[in-house]
Parts: C-alpha cells; sequence; structure tokens
C-alpha cells in the first residue's frame, strides 16, 4: 500500500466513523426531544383529568409515566451505544474520503451548514480544513510544486468561486449550465473553487478565506495580475468579509482585486433566518413545544449570521444570540478600487406581482441582494446589478443570463 493510499483509507475510515457516531447520537437527542413533548402533553391531559375524576387517576399516570420514560430511554441508550460502537468500528469499501466525492461532501456539507460551528468546537474530523481550495473533489495543498501540480494551466487571471450555505464547490456545476468555470477557462481565466464549513460564523470563515488566499496567491506558479470573487448566496458575504479583513492587514492579494459578484447574496439579511429566530422563543416558551424551539435554536452561527448579512466580529461578540430585536450589522464598505456586480432574482414573472415582494427567489428578497433598503444601502452601482424573473435562488449557480453578465462585467 502506497503512503497516499494510507492516507485516503485513514481519512475515509474517520470520516465514515464521524458521519455514523453523528447520525446516531442524533438520533438519540431527537428521541430525547420527542420524549420531552410526549411528556409534556400527556402531563397536561392528566391534569385535565385529575380536574374531573380527582386523585383516582394518578395510579394510571404513574403506570403511564414509568412505561414512557422506559422505552424512551432504552431506545435512546440504544442510540448512544451504537454511537459509540459504530464511531469506532464502522467503515465503508470507499475508492476516496466521502468529503472528496460528490455525494459524501454534499452530505457534509449539509450537516456542517446545520451545526457547523458545534462540530468545529468538538474538533470533529467533519469540520476539519477550515477554507479549502478543491481540484476534482481534493483539497488543494499548499507549496509551490503542490499548486502548480494541481492547476498545471495556471494563468495570471483567477476568478474564484465561492459557495452557499450547505453547499460545496460542486454546486457550481449543477444543471445542464452553462457552468461558470469552464466558461471562463476559455476566457484565459484559472477558475479556483473554495469550500468552507458554512456553519461557521461568516466572519471567521471570512478572515480564513484571507488568509488561504494570501497563501495562495503566494504560492501560484506565475505572477497574479488579477482576481476576481464570485459568490452565491452566503458565499458573496464571506467573500465581502475576506477582502474587507485583506484590505484591513494590507495583504498584497487584495490589491490584484478588480471585480467581486454576488448572486442571490442577502446582503441585507434573510427573511427565513428571521422567521426561525422568532419563531424558536415562541415555541420555547411552552412545554409542549419547547423541545421543538431547542431544535430551531441548535441552528448554526453561520445560519443566525444571515439574519441581518453580518461579515464581522462584532456584530456577533459578547451577544446573545437568541436575544429578540433588531438585527446587528456593521457597515461594511465596498472594496474600493474594485467594480462589485450584483444578480438578484425572483420567481414571479413580474416585479409587480406582490408574490415576488414576499418570496423573492426563494430565500433571498430582491433589496437584500441588491443590498439597498429604506434603512441600509451597501453601496452597489446600480447600473452594475442584474435581475432575473421566474428564476430561483439556486438556477443563479448556472444561468445563461448570469453567464452573460459575468462575461460583460469581468471576462
Amino acid at each position: 500500500m502506497t503512503a497516499v493510499h494510507a492516507v485516503h483509507d485513514d481519512a475515509r475510515t474517520r470520516e465514515v466513523r464521524a458521519l455514523t457516531d453523528l447520525a446516531l447520537t442524533e438520533v438519540g437527542v431527537a428521541v430525547g426531544g420527542v420524549h420531552s413533548t410526549h411528556r409534556s402533553i400527556s402531563d397536561r391531559v392528566f391534569r385535565g383529568v385529575r380536574a374531573v375524576t380527582g386523585r383516582a387517576v394518578e395510579p394510571i399516570k404513574t403506570v403511564h409515566d414509568a412505561i414512557t420514560d422506559g422505552v424512551y430511554t432504552v431506545i435512546r441508550t440504544g442510540a448512544d451505544t451504537a454511537a459509540a460502537v459504530g464511531g469506532s468500528v464502522a467503515d465503508l469499501p470507499l475508492a476516496s474520503p466521502p468529503s472528496h466525492t460528490k455525494a459524501g461532501a454534499t452530505v457534509i456539507a449539509a450537516v456542517t451548514g446545520l451545526i457547523g460551528d458545534d462540530l468545529a468546537e468538538r474538533r470533529s474530523v467533519l469540520a476539519e480544513g477550515g477554507v479549502t481550495f478543491r481540484v476534482d473533489g481534493a483539497p488543494v495543498a499548499f507549496g509551490r510544486d503542490e499548486v502548480a501540480a494541481a492547476y498545471p494551466e495556471a494563468t495570471g487571471k483567477l476568478i474564484v468561486f465561492v459557495h452557499g450555505l450547505m453547499e460545496t464547490e460542486h454546486a457550481f456545476a449543477l444543471g445542464e449550465g452553462p457552468h461558470y468555470g469552464p466558461l471562463f477557462a476559455e476566457l484565459g481565466h484559472t477558475p479556483v473553487y473554495v469550500r468552507y464549513n458554512s456553519g461557521r460564523h461568516i466572519s471567521v470563515n471570512g478572515r480564513a478565506l484571507d488568509l488561504a488566499l494570501d497563501r495562495l496567491v503566494r504560492d501560484w506558479p506565475v505572477p497574479v495580475d488579477q482576481v476576481v470573487l464570485v459568490g452565491h448566496s452566503m458565499g458573496g458575504l464571506v467573500a465581502r468579509s475576506a477582502v474587507h479583513h485583506a484590505d484591513l492587514a494590507g495583504r498584497s492579494w487584495v490589491r490584484a482585486v478588480t471585480a467581486t459578484a454576488s448572486l442571490g447574496t442577502p446582503h441585507l439579511g434573510a427573511p427565513l433566518e428571521s422567521l426561525a429566530h422568532y419563531a424558536s422563543a415562541a415555541l420555547a416558551t411552552f412545554r409542549e413545544t419547547s423541545a421543538f424551539g431547542t431544535l430551531l435554536r441548535r441552528r448554526s452561527a453561520g445560519i443566525r449570521d444571515l439574519r441581518g448579512g453580518s461579515i464581522v466580529d462584532a456584530d456577533w461578540e459578547g451577544r446573545d444570540r437568541d436575544e429578540l430585536g433588531a438585527a446587528i450589522a456593521e457597515e461594511v464598505p465596498l472594496l474600493p478600487g474594485a467594480d462589485h456586480y450584483f444578480v438578484s432574482a425572483c420567481v414571479a414573472r413580474s416585479g409587480r406581482n406582490p408574490i415576488g415582494w414576499i418570496v423573492g427567489d426563494g430565500l433571498v428578497l430582491r433589496p437584500s441582494a441588491s443590498g439597498v433598503n429604506r434603512a441600509r444601502r451597501i453601496g452597489f452601482d446600480r447600473a452594475n446589478g442584474v435581475h432575473l424573473p421566474r428564476a430561483h435562488h439556486f438556477s443563479l449557480l448556472a444561468h445563461e443570463d448570469v453567464a452573460i453578465a459575468l462575461i460583460d462585467w469581468v471576462g
């Protein structure tokens, strides 16, 4: 067995065991939530019956509670035991680690998007790597020789693609196309695909992307004279955060940034996260629904940052993340000296359709994607935007009109 195969086998085994342990552990957590909800509802029912029958119902309640608690305890203990065993011995005969495959990476991305901050704190193998650059699913090692081998046709023009929440770099290859990376490769750019743990704070990922790009540009086999950043959804916020950190730190790579483009990015926040924020507080108020409130409050730091489009640490440091009230998002200017473009979309045919005002592209509203509403203005030039009717959030990943706009802006 070669050293490369040994490393792959070790990574595969660790990832399979981590996924097995997480899946079974989450079953136990879910059982605990169902147990709590069951008991809360049954307690309320028995209180109502007791008001009519008096203490005669007590023996029945005692037997019911004993059986209920016993059954749920057995199931949860079994799940925890299976998690401990599976996390130690599970394996699959895969040729590559799950994170190197499209299907495996998609599963891991969904998990980390939901609870990636918690996994990072637990030092789970599923959250290892931070921000990485990927070629055919595999991470690119730093070093001039390693980077040259990963990008044998490197040019001095980099176009960096940053995926969104619960996505991977494979998202930019969805559908029939046109796919932006190959398109720009034909125009003389080198596509660079980023992968990151979208459950971490956007500002944390932005800082990590800044450092990673700084190292990549230093190791690039030819001089870099142009960097373009294209972010989908949350990826646009991560890209803004990265250039902000780089600009403050005086990194050399950011001076090569000539343009950024955000595709369906919630610069002013996402309504679904606001809904989840208030819904979790309401559900936590009552015992019967508290388990659902707890579940909603488990959503990751990355998801929570979408409430206001937060891209700096000051938006969340020292704050109670469950506190009700308006989202806090520091106004961060766009990178000076570069052109900044945006794409918004709407599922409705006409901008006058009220459905479009409420739903937007399904996840992001047009004012947020364009960075302007009555209270806030990010700083985009209105002429630097494109709006797509009858398009949804994920169609922006491979859309002919987006491709035409990107070529017009950058190519």
